[in-house]
């Protein structure tokens, strides 16, 4: 069974909220490199090839199931942030609207009678959930060595040993 037309056009706009949210997080890694905190530089470059793969996992579903993707122009993201604590908390923001995102597709799924869409759905509607979680430990941790310079490099010494799909610190 083909996805509707609706779906389609849903999910499409998603792949590039995906998209752009790897761009972000691509924006973030050269801030977070120009404040000279490479860890936290790292970090964000494996959350941006993430944010890609989640594109390209959606866009594969649609190809999957008989749709037609249709590209959309990428929004230029931000490329000057405060601090690194203001990075972690745009992070959490844009985590959180993306969960918004997601769950107006399952919703649509859900309406629609699309089964298919919906269990598709569900590992994102998981993995929204990691992803706030990290976010609010980040900056939890930040919160904590505040003011404390070498805590700050003990921590972004941290946030560089992420590997791709591991959680941060």
């Amino acid at each position: 069974m083909s996805i509707s037309d609706t779906m389609c056009d849903a999910i499409n706009r998603h792949i590039n909220a995906e998209f752009y949210s790897s761009y972000l997080y691509l924006s973030m890694s050269a801030f977070c490199d120009s404040i000279d905190l490479p860890g936290f530089a790292h970090w964000m470059r494996v959350q941006s090839r993430e944010e890609y793969d989640h594109a390209i996992r959606l866009l594969d579903y649609v190809q999957d199931r008989d749709g037609r993707v249709a590209l959309l122009p990428v929004e230029q993201p931000p490329i000057e942030f405060d601090s690194v604590e203001q990075v972690m908390e745009a992070t959490l923001a844009h985590e959180r609207h993306v969960s918004d995102l997601i769950n107006g597709l399952y919703a649509l799924a859900a309406q629609d009678g699309d089964f298919a869409t919906q269990v598709m759905l569900q590992w994102f509607v998981n993995e929204q959930v990691e992803e706030e979680k990290t976010a609010r430990d980040v900056i939890a941790a930040l919160r904590m060595v505040q003011g404390h310079s070498d805590a700050l490099l003990l921590l972004d010494r941290d946030m560089g040993a992420r590997t791709a799909g591991a959680p941060a610190a």
